[in-house]
């Protein structure tokens, strides 16, 4: 099965405000559902699904390996399609600067999941990627990653897959800080995980210039907690709406919104201190 890319609205960015209309969600939404790719392989299932993904700039597919019976992180989520969307514009719509022309787009992904995203930048762009994840995530990684080797190798791209748990100093150091652009789809999920999710931003926003990198990050309104994290975030983040895609959540009143942060002007410095505590758990 090969998905289609292109039924998707664009809209202007725009300022986020405090009061949107998501405020009027009940804390009780339910569980959202995953993309499953194949009726073939539905999620009670053991056997992995095998979904494809046209990526029309570049002429090229990728194939994404799913283990929905193995949890959350190894299921399709709606962001991934719409960043995957994002891909039809020009570059500048995600980058407020000038990319750069000496060397290939440097990529991170935060909670990768299964690496549609991360996978499909670095061919689209011929970037290098570094897609992560918790250490039990990691293994289906790699297999996507081997398993798209050849688009990647054609395109020019490169995908590394690194562990990368937030909140965790020393992942970050071991991951490094010098990215151009910062992915991410449907990571604001548990309110317990607002914290550790804006420290390890803010740790990665100190290895690069104010205006030389931005996090783009897909994302479904599902209840009214979502806007303590856009709040929190926007002490230290601009935060803009790049574009809103209703039709692929029909069951969500916002749909999926792509955001784009870019470090505050009046923030010479974001340091923290590494004191944290460990995050063992994220939901993708």
């Amino acid at each position: 099965m090969t998905s289609s890319l292109s039924s998707h609205i664009h809209h202007p960015a725009a300022a986020v405000d405090d009061e949107e209309e998501e405020e009027e969600e009940e804390e009780t939404s339910l569980f959202p559902d995953p993309i499953h790719p194949s009726s073939d392989n539905p999620p009670e299932s053991p056997s992995p699904a095998y979904h494809h993904y046209r990526l029309p700039s570049v002429d090229a597919t990728v194939t994404i390996r799913l283990l929905p019976s193995q949890g959350l992180s190894f299921q399709l989520w709606p962001s991934s399609l719409s960043l995957l969307s994002s891909l039809s514009s020009p570059l500048s719509y995600l980058l407020p600067f000038s990319s750069p022309h000496h060397r290939p787009l440097r990529i991170l992904e935060l909670g990768s999941g299964a690496g549609l995203v991360g996978i499909s930048y670095a061919a689209a762009l011929g970037a290098h990627a570094t897609i992560t994840d918790l250490p039990h995530v990691l293994p289906n990684l790699l297999y996507n990653v081997d398993l798209n080797s050849s688009v990647l190798r054609e395109s020019g791209g490169e995908v590394s897959v690194a562990q990368l748990r937030w909140g965790e100093i020393e992942d970050v150091e071991k991951v490094g800080r010098e990215f151009d652009l910062v992915l991410a789809a449907d990571v604001v999920y548990y309110d317990y995980l607002y914290e550790p999710l804006l420290k390890t931003l803010k740790w990665l926003f100190e290895g690069k210039g104010r205006d030389e990198m931005v996090f783009v990050m897909g994302h479904v309104r599902r209840w009214k907690k979502d806007n303590l994290f856009f709040r929190k975030a926007r002490k230290w983040f601009d935060v803009e709406v790049l574009r809103t895609d209703r039709e692929s959540h029909p069951g969500s009143r916002s749909g999926v919104i792509v955001y784009r942060f870019s470090c505050k002007a009046q923030h010479p410095s974001i340091a923290l201190s590494s004191d944290v505590n460990g995050v063992s758990e994220s939901v993708h």
